[in-house]
């Protein structure tokens, strides 16, 4: 496996010195992607988020340097589409490491050590939205996205939340939680397969970079379907420090 997604940020701010720890551990051509905060999206509903934003960014992601990979939002069900809402949210993202280390300067006291103010090397940086009502499936929400270039999670719930596969960005995200019941059954080698095709797709010959992780861990099934995965589209895996 080459990439792995950060879900420990989503429950809480972390440290800039666990995120140096992550890059150090880890092959040079290694990923993380970095799942936005649920104070942000669940208890504040991007409402009134800068602050907030501001103390993600701060807590030391951009320690994970050259390895940061795209950010997740991952929406609550209750949460149905409201353009004016995202719009306004959207318009706070950073786009690059220089943003973010910017929007990181108005952090509050909230913060569990020290701030992470460093941008390093000036990169863009990607965003993913996971959405969870079915408001969403629809022209408009997805228009939205494209016109400001956020990926549209595609996520396998087993059926509880919608499955859309529109890709509305220069890159795909995908969430598999499972296919048959949700965080805990595995994929067989069929799924698997099919799943391969798909990600080929949207490949396109490598045009388009495709980030896939498996959330189907209760019964320890995500990383053996992930390696499975790996083997079908022959990613080779990470090498060197």
């Amino acid at each position: 496996m080459n990439a792995v997604e950060i879900n420990g940020s989503f429950y809480s701010l972390q440290r800039p010195e666990r995120f140096r720890a992550w890059f150090d551990e880890t092959p040079a051509d290694f990923l993380f992607a970095v799942k936005g905060g649920r104070f942000i999206t669940h208890m504040k509903q991007l409402r009134d988020v800068e602050t907030a934003l501001a103390n993600f960014y701060a807590s030391g992601v951009l320690a994970l340097g050259a390895k940061l990979g795209p950010f997740l939002w991952q929406l609550p069900p209750r949460l149905a589409f409201d353009p004016d809402r995202l719009e306004n949210f959207f318009a706070l993202l950073p786009r690059t490491t220089g943003d973010a280390a910017q929007l990181a300067t108005k952090h509050d006291d909230k913060l569990k050590g020290p701030a992470y103010l460093e941008a390093g090397a000036k990169r863009p940086l990607r965003h993913a939205l996971e959405v969870r009502h079915p408001s969403f499936d629809q022209p408009a929400a997805k228009q939205l996205l494209r016109e400001h270039g956020i990926a549209l999670v595609v996520a396998d719930t087993a059926g509880k939340w919608p499955f859309v596969e529109d890709q509305t960005a220069g890159f795909t995200y995908v969430r598999l939680h499972g296919d048959e019941e949700l965080y805990v059954s595995g994929y067989s080698d069929q799924a698997l397969r099919t799943w391969a095709s798909k990600i080929r797709a949207w490949h396109d010959g490598g045009r388009r970079d495709v980030h896939v992780y498996f959330d189907n861990d209760v019964k320890v099934e995500a990383p053996r379907n992930a390696e499975c995965l790996a083997d079908l589209l022959g990613v080779a895996p990470p090498t060197g420090q």
